[in-house]
């Protein structure tokens, strides 16, 4: 089963969504302003992307905190202000895809 972590805002989140709505694929939706990421699913997106592709430094919630003038742990911010991510973060098995392309979705094998 497919997982998607976004934010029900995020245009591209929303895209992703009706996309296997419409192909009645299973999906498991995330919301990052309800939960944000484990330790786990951090490591394992972190095995494609590094915290600089997952980072969204163009975010509201990165600017709003500052982040662009002091010194953060990048993997603290990561769990801890999940709504700076990029979205959405597409997940199956332990395959990972930033952001959402059909042409992505259907090369994995649907």
């Amino acid at each position: 089963m497919f997982q998607v972590f976004g934010t029900k805002k995020c245009k591209e989140t929303q895209r992703a969504i009706r996309f296997f709505k419409e192909r009645r694929i299973q999906y498991q939706f995330i919301d990052l302003t309800i939960k944000g990421l484990s330790y786990g699913e951090l490591k394992n997106i972190l095995e494609y992307y590094s915290y600089d592709d997952i980072i969204n430094v163009e975010s509201r919630e990165y600017k709003v905190n500052n982040f662009q003038y002091i010194q953060h742990d990048k993997e603290d911010i990561a769990l801890n202000y999940p709504l700076i991510l990029h979205t959405p973060i597409i997940r199956i098995n332990r395959k990972v895809k930033l952001g959402f392309k059909n042409d992505d979705i259907l090369n994995w094998g649907l």
